[in-house]
């Protein structure tokens, strides 16, 4: 996926535009290294027009010798020839200019094709999205709106999907859809060091909607011994064979849930209108801020979103300093369908609450997905250009 780096935020969002979804930026180049050591999947690095000259030779530079399949793409204000020059003997791939942002997305395309040629015959390796829902609180939908997103992703089977059911004391993801699994998590403790795709897909269970589900272990007492490794390992290998990655995170943030939240590509945080969720919200904001997991893809779900409470959505946002990415309103319909192991989106897909989280799945994954009606509000705008 492309990195931006550049000083400036709003810059970096416009940069973003021009760019695949699953995108990132950061305003730091002292970021930048440590990202990439964790990375495999990185192809282009867009060093912004307010990222000093000189920075951006040098880091052009020390990439073009310590990691030659990433493309470095400058863009600056001003292009002439002196610019061009340094650029080329840098080692730059392209250098085009801030405004010009057809061509910022031809140099990403670029890209793109020169990975696939280097990765050899069989292109590109293929690198899914990881989409993370949490929340800080319990009893707030959390596991629901996971699951129901999950099946949303999916399509009905149009694209892979894997759900990872990370809540490893007290997962539900399995009841919730009325599933009996023979395997587990638990199954894959001790293979830090060996776990593949084949050991992992003798753990998954089907989905009659062809979603993929891995399961929590079914005794607390397997939380402690799954390790941080393990979970990053589980996390990669399952995201080079789906086309989406969701993870029911546990409502705390222990290292289990750190580490998944760390390979995490967009994170959806779901609160409630009530004044203890919103607190623990806002310190959880604060906290992913501090240790900066997605910072510019991040999505708020507000479950439960009635007026009668007398919090409103403009509140709720002027709280947490984030935008609403989609509210869904209390349904009894909801719960009955959690109840009968067929969650609403499968049970009632023209249900404002299943256009709702549709919408939401569109909005994370590129693909055009129906509109909510009224009742069901969802910021799409700034969705990024699809590619493949």
């Amino acid at each position: 996926m492309p990195v931006v780096v550049d000083p400036d935020s709003g810059t970096i969002s416009a940069l973003l535009t021009a760019l695949p979804a699953g995108a990132h930026g950061m305003e730091s180049l002292d970021r930048l290294l440590p990202w990439l050591e964790h990375r495999n999947d990185e192809y282009l690095v867009v060093l912004g027009p307010t990222v000093p000259f000189e920075d951006a030779l040098a880091i052009s530079d020390r990439l073009r010798i310590t990691i030659p399949a990433i493309s470095v793409v400058l863009v600056r204000s001003v292009v002439d020839t002196e610019v061009l020059k340094h650029a080329m003997h840098a080692g730059a791939r392209d250098v085009v200019a801030s405004n010009d942002f057809e061509a910022i997305g031809a140099a990403a395309d670029r890209a793109f094709q020169l990975m696939a040629a280097l990765r050899g015959p069989g292109g590109a390796q293929h690198t899914g999205k990881v989409i993370a829902v949490f929340s800080p609180k319990g009893g707030v939908g959390k596991t629901t709106m996971a699951v129901n997103l999950a099946l949303a992703l999916s399509d009905r089977g149009a694209r892979q999907v894997c759900l990872i059911d990370m809540d490893l004391a007290f997962g539900d993801v399995a009841i919730t859809m009325q599933l009996f699994p023979s395997h587990s998590i638990e199954h894959a403790i001790g293979g830090e060091d060996t776990l593949d795709y084949g050991a992992l897909d003798g753990l998954l269970t089907r989905h009659e909607s062809g979603l993929m589900v891995l399961a929590a272990p079914s005794l607390p007492d397997a939380h402690d011994r799954v390790t941080p490794t393990l979970v990053t390992r589980m996390v990669r290998t399952l995201k080079e064979k789906f086309d989406f990655v969701v993870i029911d995170t546990a409502p705390a943030f222990d290292e289990q849930t750190l580490t998944a939240l760390d390979e995490t590509d967009e994170l959806v945080m779901v609160a409630t209108l009530d004044v203890p969720t919103l607190k623990n919200v806002k310190v959880a904001i604060e906290t992913l801020d501090m240790l900066g997991v997605a910072p510019d893809h991040r999505h708020l779900l507000l479950n439960r979103a009635d007026d009668a409470v007398g919090i409103g959505a403009e509140k709720v946002e002027a709280i947490l300093g984030m935008t609403i990415s989609a509210q869904m309103a209390t349904s009894i319909d909801i719960a009955a369908a959690t109840n009968a192991g067929r969650p609403i989106v499968l049970s009632s897909p023209d249900h404002p609450s299943s256009r709702a989280v549709r919408a939401l799945a569109g909005t994370l994954s590129g693909f055009e997905q129906d509109q909510p009606d009224e009742e069901s509000t969802d910021d799409t705008k700034g969705r990024r250009r699809k590619r493949r």
